[in-house]
């Protein structure tokens, strides 16, 4: 390493994207918080997922139809959840993190250079995932209030009211943190599993002949012998393993051990036990397939059943709802969104955030399809096709980074992810049939962010090439500095912060053109993304002597952090920039807009562009720097 050039660090300091090591304790109770917040959605399916599929099989399913089906439903779980996700996704930690974004990452990695078709992957599985996080709760609430029917002589119209007010309470608290949720939700889903296991055990003595179910060749019966039929059902069988995305998007909330063992130990047993306990009492009373799921229960314990299910079906879009704040942050640091407000809610799991836009702008969603639909039977019709998209999108960002990263070649490589595309397909092909009933909603929502997303990369292309072309060598400005006698020198440090560390920022420019002084010591700060959760602190920043007037610092983050600036900088004091935070001024370029007839863009895409980038946090706030010390200096960009 060349004198010139110093890593900043803090002796003994461990890097932030190494997992420690948790006791056997904390794992556990890590293992509690995750049925709370990961498996929330995945295990309230069994209110509505055998008894949509019965319904679709017909007026009359046979025995063989029953145990088909179920087949189907148990299978689907083992295949798609335990294989896919449990046994081969969760592999797939970008330091500790999960979900579509970061496998976009591992991609890119292991393609060794950016790649449009990954990062156009990676844009749509992150859209249709937003479509997935506003439907969970509306369906999930939905389908356990209306058991208020069948336990209580309610009224149908206070149905909706009641699901309302859930949701709105359940938006509300999310400012708390996931830890302080999770630690009230999962006792309760312990319970919850629990039940369902005891349900499922009481009724599969009502028609033994169920446990057939556990052998696949009857589900594959039941598929190859009833036509488009089963395919109907399969969409509804698909309900049934919603939510094993959400369960890999959280895996930086609670870790790969913790959310393995809640699933092999707690999660899978429990849903298999209450399918199988359903299915009997299907075969056995075939009249109770309509209320299938709260039939189970002994009139006495109904309402208990009921209260019971509305408090793990709130928990439910819990886990998409912490799974899109991870992903939301994931776009912004990436450059697929504009930054919005992160909220850091714990000290010990850095992956525990709130983002009070997405929050409310979820729960608006969330409130528009409840009223619109009114019924979970009405909302079934609209749910799986973005969550079946998003599973297509995570099978084939697999595939690289089986092949590279993990070392096992391309052949193996689509020999693994090909029967999972496969079946992935199919699941599609069934859920497209419901396009026409409210399939299309979830579409429309990720149609629109797609867009969005590609609004947003485009532009700032855009405007980062114009800048580049209208500005000065930053060692032009240099050499020029050198020489002249008639720029002022004034005491003290200025910052400015640029995007390109080759030529003068555009705010040191204005400066100098306006205001003609300079300052003793000039730093030009530029902060960048790793295609990593974390960096390590000792690789966090590098400083450089450009001349006696001039330093440069790059400071690196990965895509799960929030950057501070005024901490980064006190780092490198001890390798030679001297400075007090009290007497340095940050100068900050603020950029306006201005829509040209001849510009790269639509005219509806400049406008939408504009629109984004005031959707943005404030970069005073977002890079935490002391808004006293921030001097603000406009520069207008034609489009």
């Amino acid at each position: 390493m060349s004198p010139s050039s110093l890593e900043c660090s803090v002796p003994g300091a461990s890097a932030p994207g190494v997992s420690v090591a948790r006791g056997s304790r904390e794992t556990w109770l890590l293992t509690l918080g995750s049925l709370g917040v990961v498996y929330g959605d995945i295990g309230t399916s069994p209110l509505y997922a055998l008894r949509e599929s019965i319904l679709h099989a017909g007026q009359s399913p046979t025995a063989a139809e029953v145990i088909g089906i179920v087949s189907l439903l148990v299978w689907a779980l083992i295949l798609v959840v335990t294989l896919k996700y449990v046994a081969l996704l969760l592999r797939a930690d970008n330091h500790g993190e999960g979900g579509t974004l970061s496998l976009m990452a591992l991609a890119q990695k292991a393609l060794q250079k950016p790649n449009r078709i990954v990062l156009g992957l990676g844009v749509v599985g992150a859209s249709l995932f937003y479509g997935d996080a506003i439907l969970t709760p509306a369906i999930s609430v939905l389908s356990a209030v209306e058991g208020l029917e069948y336990a209580t002589d309610i009224d149908e119209g206070w149905i909706v009211p009641i699901v309302l007010g859930i949701l709105i309470v359940l938006y509300s608290v999310q400012s708390w943190g996931t830890s302080k949720v999770a630690a009230f939700f999962g006792p309760i889903m312990l319970v919850w599993f629990t039940t369902l296991a005891v349900l499922g055990l009481i009724h599969i003595n009502d028609s033994p002949q169920i446990l057939n179910a556990l052998n696949p060749l009857n589900a594959l019966w039941f598929m190859t012998n009833h036509g488009i039929i089963g395919f109907t059902v399969l969409g509804a069988v698909f309900l049934a393993v919603t939510g094993a995305e959400a369960l890999y998007a959280d895996m930086g909330h609670f870790g790969r051990t913790a959310i393995r063992r809640a699933w092999l130990f707690f999660v899978l047993p429990g849903l298999c036990l209450n399918y199988l306990g359903q299915g009997a009492l299907a075969l056995a009373h075939p009249e109770q397939v309509g209320n299938l799921f709260f039939s189970t229960a002994p009139e006495w314990g109904r309402l208990p059943l009921v209260l019971l299910a509305t408090a793990a079906t709130v928990i439910a879009a819990q886990a998409v709802i912490t799974g899109a704040y991870s992903l939301t942050h994931q776009a912004t640091q990436l450059g697929i969104l504009p930054r919005l407000a992160v909220q850091y809610t714990s000290e010990k799991e850095r992956g525990q955030i709130y983002m009070p836009k997405v929050n409310w702008l979820m729960l608006a969603g969330a409130l528009f399809l409840v009223i619109i639909f009114e019924t979970s039977s009405n909302l079934a019709a609209a749910y799986g096709i973005a969550v079946v998209g998003t599973m297509i999108v995570s099978t084939m960002l697999a595939v690289p980074v089986i092949a590279r990263l993990w070392g096992w070649g391309w052949i193996a490589a689509l020999a693994v992810a090909l029967p999972f595309f496969a079946l992935d397909s199919a699941f599609l092909a069934a859920n497209l049939l419901k396009l026409a009933d409210g399939g299309w909603i979830p579409l429309a929502l990720g149609a629109l962010l797609v867009v969005a997303m590609w609004t947003w990369i485009r532009g700032t292309a855009i405007v980062y090439e114009k800048v580049r072309r209208e500005s000065v060598a930053l060692k032009t400005v240099i050499e020029s500095m050198a020489r002249s006698k008639s720029i002022v020198r004034v005491p003290g440090t200025a910052i400015f912060l640029t995007s390109d560390t080759e030529v003068a920022p555009a705010a040191m420019m204005h400066n100098l053109k306006h205001n003609k002084v300079l300052h003793e010591q000039n730093v030009l700060l530029t902060i960048q993304t790793q295609q990593v959760p974390y960096v390590p602190t000792e690789e966090r920043t590098t400083f450089e002597r450009l001349s006696d007037d001039f330093s440069r610092v790059i400071l690196r983050y990965g895509y799960m952090e929030s950057p501070n600036i005024p901490r980064a900088l006190d780092r490198c004091k001890a390798e030679g920039l001297s400075f007090e935070i009290m007497s340095t001024s940050f100068f900050i370029g603020r950029r306006s807009f201005k829509i040209s007839s001849e510009g790269v863009m639509p005219t509806w895409q400049d406008r939408l562009f504009i629109f984004l980038t005031r959707q943005a946090d404030d970069v005073i706030t977002y890079f935490r720097i002391p808004a006293g010390r921030v001097i603000e200096l406009g520069s207008q960009i034609t489009l």
